[in-house]
């Protein structure tokens, strides 16, 4: 077999990559249109060396940003307001970091999901008018990412803020009362242990699925008859007048990966210094995906409101707190559980 030597002509303009193939018969030009386009590569041909001192220049000019944005003499803070009945807060984006047990003072053991608060900023309101003409809205970013990966207007709008380029940017409504300046930080400290949260996460994939696993049907008898139908769901539809299958028949399909509301779930710690939230319960998603948490909207839930500060935690104005908050029904395991007389 002839050996092959490749050329690769890559236009950037127009997307165009020009293969010319030379062996012993005669030169052939194949053409293509590159669809996939990666966000790491640079304009120019820069060495390793180059592009990590452009990262570094970057990193120290975006840090520099947030601080004169954070500046007090710059701008006028907005004003706060007191919580009333009706109030709605924003949330924060949050990192799924795992599960651990956790045990109450009456010696029940609960499983908890610890959520990470990493670099959440505030990055633009949006009033009535803007978002749908009845309720204001927020949008919060969490973790920081490399601004070369980002588009420019969505680089614009972080320049904006005075923020950082962030990898998961959301939309959260929020009360008249409730709202925050652009390029404030949000901490974990937002909430506090005994308070009910619901959190959105994209589910685990878990590809095409049958109807035992979707959605936990019994199935059929292993024996007795039974020929390849085992695992099958059976009947799909009625006969007679219908004669057809219904709209939202539970069948085969693709499982997961879809955005899914865990509600109700309680808050059982809170590390301020680590900006870790400990969750009740399992939570959708895998490991170190980014998802939201905010107040529950659940009616019972609703008089747990009334002790997070309001519209959020500042460190200047509500001053520095323990290390570690827990629940009143959480037992520390620090602390003594027996006393001797």
């Amino acid at each position: 077999m002839a050996a092959w030597s490749c050329r690769f002509l890559l236009q950037r303009g127009t997307q165009l990559v020009s293969l010319r193939a030379a062996a012993e018969s005669p030169s052939h030009l194949v053409g293509c249109i590159r669809t996939v386009k990666t966000t790491t590569w640079f304009d120019e041909h820069l060495t390793e060396d180059n592009q990590e001192y452009m990262r570094k220049t970057t990193a120290e000019e975006y840090r520099r940003q947030t601080a004169e944005k954070l500046n007090p003499l710059k701008d006028e803070p907005w004003q706060r307001h007191e919580w009333t009945e009706g109030s709605r807060r924003v949330g924060l984006v949050a990192v799924k970091l795992g599960m651990v047990p956790v045990w109450s003072k009456t010696g029940e053991r609960h499983v908890v999901t610890m959520l990470q608060v990493q670099d959440c900023h505030v990055i633009k309101h949006l009033s009535k008018e803007e978002f749908d003409g009845h309720t204001a809205a927020l949008v919060v970013g969490g973790k920081n990412v490399s601004p070369f990966n980002r588009s420019e207007s969505q680089m614009e709008m972080f320049r904006n803020a005075g923020v950082p380029p962030k990898q998961k940017v959301t939309t959260f409504k929020v009360s008249d009362n409730a709202l925050i300046k652009p390029g404030t930080p949000l901490y974990a400290a937002h909430y506090r242990p005994g308070q009910y949260v619901d959190v959105t996460a994209k589910s685990i994939g878990k590809g095409f699925q049958g109807v035992m696993k979707r959605w936990g049907f019994k199935g059929q008898p292993a024996t007795h008859g039974q020929t390849k139908t085992h695992r099958r769901p059976g009947a799909s539809g009625p006969g007679g007048d219908p004669a057809k299958v219904f709209k939202g028949k539970k069948m085969p399909g693709r499982m997961g990966n879809v955005y899914v509301t865990a509600h109700g779930l309680k808050i059982w710690r809170v590390n301020t210094k680590y900006n870790v939230l400990y969750v009740n319960g399992s939570i959708p998603g895998h490991k170190n995906c980014l998802l939201k948490v905010r107040d529950s909207v659940l009616p019972t839930r609703a008089s747990t409101l009334l002790s997070p500060p309001f519209p959020t935690y500042f460190t200047e104005e509500d001053g520095n707190l323990d290390e570690d908050l827990y629940d009143d029904d959480y037992f520390i395991h620090t602390e003594p559980s027996l006393t001797l007389t």
